[in-house]
């Protein structure tokens, strides 16, 4: 009679040689990709390590990873958020209009600096709280709760602006921007600040181990006792509040607030760069660092292809390759 041989199988803790290269490639793929496009560039482009070329992609990285960094939390809970561009318009029409006096007049122009401020960012935190409140008390897929803003909340803008261009000058609001603490642009503290602040929440507090929890396993954190709903709302909330900062950012910078422009396609720079950076799309990890290096990573490939005469449109899918790449390299990783 014919016996079937089965192959002897491997001990337990082993990796095929493909298994340990997707690891690999799941952890310090990032980095190394970091380093090549920092390599390529050192020995390609004209002026790469002057000073004014680090300054201009710490400024344009800075945006991105303000509102990726809201973004990774959202992921981590499982969910997505494709509004944060039109609340980073919608914040950005806002602060011109309050210190400009188009709602009402406020003599002391500190006092109208600080509202433009804090008023746009709390706007946006609250369109945050409804995205969250679509996706907890109605059950609603997030990617079809945040389409509703993503749609609705960049008319919102265009309506309060009636589309037209809001040309300002003001160096107490542009500080933001334009400013420097300690030799370091301002929007580059605010962006450290921002990543240090949510990688302690992540890895030190309470409702970080929850947010990673939720989005392991929503049920078991449910019956475990963990307030599922109230974590959802929290980091919706957090990444309308952050969209909000990244929209004063680029309005500051510009000096000028576009509500056609603003914000535009960043919803797909965090994405990419949380998948980039290893956050797993669904949901169960947060790594706020590895979000900061996608985002050096999206804002370098971006400055490459226009440093070397390709069209900017070409950045759009060398980002969704990214996605792709990322997401198939977790799920072989995860696999193992």
């Amino acid at each position: 009679m014919a016996t079937i041989e089965t192959p002897a199988p491997q001990p337990s803790g082993t990796l095929s040689s493909g298994s340990r290269l997707f690891s690999l490639a799941s952890r310090y793929g990032t980095f190394v990709a970091f380093l090549a496009l920092v390599a390529f560039n050192i020995a390609v482009t004209p002026n790469f390590l002057s000073w004014q070329t680090l300054n201009v992609n710490l400024t344009q990285v800075a945006t991105i990873v303000i509102v990726a960094t809201g973004m990774t939390l959202v992921i981590a809970t499982g969910g997505i958020d494709l509004s944060v561009g039109s609340l980073m318009a919608i914040a950005g029409a806002l602060a011109p209009m309050i210190f400009m006096g188009q709602f009402w007049q406020v003599e002391n122009m500190a006092f109208a600096v600080l509202l433009a401020l804090l008023v746009p960012i709390f706007v946006a935190s609250l369109f945050g709280l409804f995205n969250g409140f679509l996706v907890t008390r109605f059950s609603i897929q997030p990617i079809i709760a945040t389409l509703v803003l993503f749609i609705a909340g960049r008319g919102i803008a265009q309506v309060m602006t009636n589309g037209n261009l809001q040309v300002f000058k003001n160096e107490g609001f542009q500080f933001i921007a334009m400013g420097r603490i300690a030799g370091i642009p301002a929007q580059v503290v605010l962006m450290i600040v921002i990543v240090i602040l949510a990688s302690a929440m992540i890895r030190y507090t309470v409702i970080g181990r929850q947010i990673i929890a939720v989005g392991g396993n929503e049920k078991a954190a449910r019956l475990t006792g963990i307030p599922v709903r109230r974590v959802k709302l929290l980091v919706y909330m957090i990444s309308g509040a952050l969209a909000g900062i990244a929209g004063l950012v680029v309005v500051a910078r510009n000096s000028a607030s576009d509500a056609n422009l603003v914000g535009l396609g960043m919803e797909l720079d965090a994405i990419a760069a949380a998948a980039v950076g290893g956050t797993l799309l669904t949901g169960g990890r947060a790594n706020i660092i590895g979000t900061v290096l996608g985002a050096f990573v999206i804002q370098l490939v971006r400055y490459t292809l226009l440093a070397n005469g390709v069209p900017d449109a070409a950045a759009l899918i060398v980002k969704a390759g990214l996605i792709v790449l990322a997401v198939f390299i977790q799920q072989r990783a995860d696999r193992h």
